[in-house]
């Protein structure tokens, strides 16, 4: 009896998610942006006022990283930094009028891909699959948990990446 946990998922997911930045990228380069600082102004476009450190939670990258990409922003006109009331040390960070023009040319190009990548599958057959996908997500995150190691003992878990073997 086939079972789940036989089904190789793993490459057909990374397959998607490259096709689907390669075809957001080739119709995003006019906007002189790449897909980090997209990400980045986007976030802060949802979420006025994040510190750097906050924002790098947020977009899962190093807080050095974000700050390259959030100077360069900054330096194109699409971020500005304020500082933070509360601490003189820190700054806020916070998009501009102009970051706000590209956000709405930016979000009608997902929108567009996003219809075309889901021609001929129905409205419920995309809720089904999404609840699927959240589900894989939300075990993968428990793995997280139950494989931490414990304080003082080595990092003996180690799982796999998820496109090796999947």
């Amino acid at each position: 009896m086939p079972k789940t946990e036989d089904i190789s998922f793993g490459y057909l997911l990374n397959d998607i998610t490259l096709l689907f930045r390669k075809h957001f990228d080739r119709r995003a380069v006019k906007f002189g942006l790449t897909r980090a600082q997209w990400r980045a102004t986007k976030m802060l476009y949802h979420r006025e006022g994040l510190r750097q450190t906050e924002l790098a939670e947020f977009l899962e990258m190093e807080p050095i990283a974000v700050g390259r990409v959030i100077d360069r922003l900054q330096a194109a006109g699409f971020v500005e930094r304020r500082p933070d009331p509360k601490d003189r040390r820190a700054w806020r960070l916070y998009t501009t009028a102009q970051a706000s023009e590209v956000i709405d040319d930016m979000e009608r190009i997902a929108r567009e891909l996003r219809r075309e990548c889901t021609g001929g599958i129905t409205y419920e057959e995309m809720t089904q699959a999404m609840n699927v996908l959240n589900r894989l997500k939300e075990n993968l995150q428990a793995l997280d948990t139950a494989e931490a190691p414990v304080e003082g003992e080595g990092n003996a878990a180690v799982a796999a990446p998820l496109g090796e073997g999947g």
